[in-house]
């Protein structure tokens, strides 16, 4: 009321400044005026401005609310999409937008996690208490394809006598040729063509859907596992307190390409390497992977929180996964010298069989009477080497993922190396030693 009296009294004043004032002077009190009007007009485009943009802004929120209740309830404080949205939403947080949706719900009716867990359509009533996994339950998930059958088959019953939930992911679309197995109705049954495990992991094994399992088994089907317990090696992994870990290789295995992952016989676990050949030196001084704090792609097992952060470090775009087992380390919720490792005592060997693509084709020989034109014509299109075209597709990543990395590490002032500060404090022991 004050204000409005005050812009009253200007104008009273105003006015009679015009009417009382001499005739002579009304251009001089016209020029005055000009200022004053040209004052009021910017007021009133200002309040209009931030009128509109609030609307506009309102409008806005309502948009991205239908979004942001998935993320309210399925990603962590921390996930990226969740801080962009903070971001792009300057009049309120996500935890405030999520709310929008959910206010209609009475709280104890969310549940934001789920599980693999088969249900069955009807039940008697005995037998209708929901399946127990909150315990004591763990997660096997295999890329197969129907040429490896029996050998996946030899995996998942060592794995089922040891109440694992299994997951298979069909890379070649056959599933017909698996329910043969007693097994197989008990499973989980996943298809897509021609799909890495990364893939299928990046899109079927979010961390809340496998938030019931205490360990989480991501292997490839290729594996021979005559030397190979679940029990045991879970209850090493536990007790030696790892958190990321792998079965050691044995060394007849094919395809071995870190010394860091062959089998020492006299050990029940090794956390690093000793190997001053090749072009990757591993000493005492050496502080991080392919020498300590690493495993390989082909077998690794997590835990449920080092999964949580895995799963948001597989990139959704780069399916081969390489690069990415350097970087495995960040995520065991520790010093990964100590909370990654591998275990000699359950080991496996790794047949190196190359079946994600197929072979590559190999072209009709053509007989002696076939003149070269009709070769090309039944020939058609010189055949692909789907091999050597998935090794270059899986260098190309590589090369993304590194480039990734290192501008993530740049453009984000507030992330710290947790192992530069690790390694920083081991060489100044060694120093005090040696002094």
């Amino acid at each position: 009321m004050k204000a409005l009296k005050s812009w009253r009294w200007l104008f009273r004043k105003r006015n009679a400044g015009l009417d009382g004032g001499v005739q002579g002077k009304s251009g001089s009190n016209k020029m005055k005026q000009l200022p004053f009007m040209g004052i009021v007009c910017i007021v009133m485009l200002v309040i209009v401005y931030r009128t509109t943009n609030y609307q506009y802004q309102q409008t806005e929120l309502v948009d991205y609310s239908s979004c942001l209740m998935v993320l309210k309830n399925n990603s962590p404080i921390n996930h990226p999409f969740r801080m962009m949205e903070t971001k792009i939403l300057p009049f309120g947080t996500v935890e405030d937008l999520a709310s929008l949706t959910l206010v209609n719900l009475p709280r104890g009716i969310i549940q934001p996690r789920s599980d693999l867990e088969l249900r069955p359509l009807w039940s008697t009533s005995s037998s209708r208490s929901k399946v127990d996994v909150s315990s004591g339950h763990n997660l096997l998930a295999i890329p197969v394809g129907i040429k490896q059958k029996y050998n996946v088959d030899a995996i998942v019953e060592k794995f089922l006598a040891e109440n694992f939930t299994i997951i298979l992911f069909h890379y070649d679309g056959n599933t017909d040729g698996w329910w043969d197995l007693d097994w197989s109705s008990k499973a989980i049954h996943i298809v897509a063509q021609n799909q890495t495990k990364w893939w299928f992991a990046k899109r079927f094994l979010h961390p809340d859907v496998v938030f019931a399992y205490d360990y989480i088994f991501l292997w490839d089907e290729d594996l021979g596992v005559e030397n190979f317990h679940p029990g045991r090696y879970l209850d090493i992994m536990k007790s030696e307190g790892l958190e990321i870990s792998q079965p050691a290789l044995d060394p007849n295995s094919t395809d071995i390409h870190h010394r860091i992952t062959i089998r020492k016989r006299k050990k029940t676990v090794h956390r690093r390497v000793w190997d001053l050949r090749g072009s990757v030196k591993c000493s005492n001084t050496s502080e991080g992977p392919p020498c300590t704090g690493f495993v390989e792609g082909m077998a690794p097992v997590f835990s449920r929180s080092a999964w949580h952060c895995t799963w948001h470090l597989i990139q959704n775009d780069l399916v081969h996964g390489w690069g990415m087992d350097m970087k495995l380390g960040y995520c065991a919720q520790g010093d990964r010298s100590k909370k990654v490792g591998v275990i000699d005592s359950e080991f496996i060997v790794h047949q190196g069989i190359q079946t994600l693509g197929g072979g590559s084709p190999s072209p009709r020989k053509a007989s002696k009477d076939t003149s070269p034109e009709e070769t090309v014509k039944r020939q058609g299109t010189p055949a692909v080497d789907t091999r050597s075209e998935i090794r270059r597709q899986s260098t190309w990543e590589l090369q993304v993922f590194r480039e990734r990395w290192d501008k993530a590490v740049k453009e984000d002032r507030t992330w710290v190396d947790p192992f530069k500060n690790i390694q920083r404090r081991r060489t100044g022991k060694r120093k005090s030693r040696q002094s």
